[in-house]
């Protein structure tokens, strides 16, 4: 799976400046690459608009995460009088705690998710956060109404002025490598239009 976009919205106080957020950012880009699909190497869909699911392409990244320490489908409240809520995978750190969301919703979970974080930073519940969602000519062949990059970007401006003192908050935006109508669809959730 190819990285089309890395966007940081927020990056604020001395965590972007340590070893431990470069180490974050290293693992977790070297986890979106083992994404793949129908190849040992790449990720190849089968362009068939609206025809594949969403949940099993985030799999080889969280494997890959967990042997590296991070912990998935944590339960965590990330704003004052919520429910906890479950965090696809999240690090704990001397520098606090970093939460990965990788998007199987449609664009209001997307909101959600980048709110979420962005309420955990500021109250102090984590350090710093990632959404990884896919570029809109990924999304056209997934779940309909998946949350993608482009219609999330017009809001970047009011999380770029946020007043965080120490954290990160991110967007990194994926695409598949190739597409061949030979390759199997990705098997679909059987919860509506988005996947949980």
């Amino acid at each position: 799976m190819k990285i089309v976009t890395e966007q940081i919205l927020v990056r604020e106080g001395n965590f972007p400046l340590s070893e431990t957020y470069q180490t974050i950012i290293s693992e977790i880009k070297s986890a979106i690459y083992t994404v793949t699909w129908a190849h040992r190497e790449k990720f190849i869909i089968n362009p068939s608009k609206k025809g594949n699911g969403v949940k099993p392409i985030k799999d080889n990244f969280i494997v890959d995460l967990i042997r590296k320490g991070w912990l998935p489908e944590q339960r965590m409240s990330l704003a004052k009088g919520m429910n906890p809520g479950r965090i696809d995978i999240i690090k704990k750190t001397s520098k606090g705690i970093f939460a990965v969301e990788w998007e199987t919703g449609n664009i209001s979970s997307s909101h959600r998710a980048l709110n979420k974080i962005a309420v955990g930073i500021i109250q102090k519940e984590i350090i710093g956060g990632l959404l990884i969602l896919p570029v809109k000519g990924f999304a056209k062949y997934l779940t309909d109404r998946i949350g993608n990059y482009e219609e999330l970007a017009p809001y970047f401006p009011m999380y770029k002025n946020l007043r965080i003192e120490n954290g990160v908050i991110g967007v990194f935006a994926v695409e598949h490598d190739e597409e061949s109508q030979d390759v199997i669809l990705i098997p679909k959730g059987n919860d509506g239009n988005a996947e949980k």
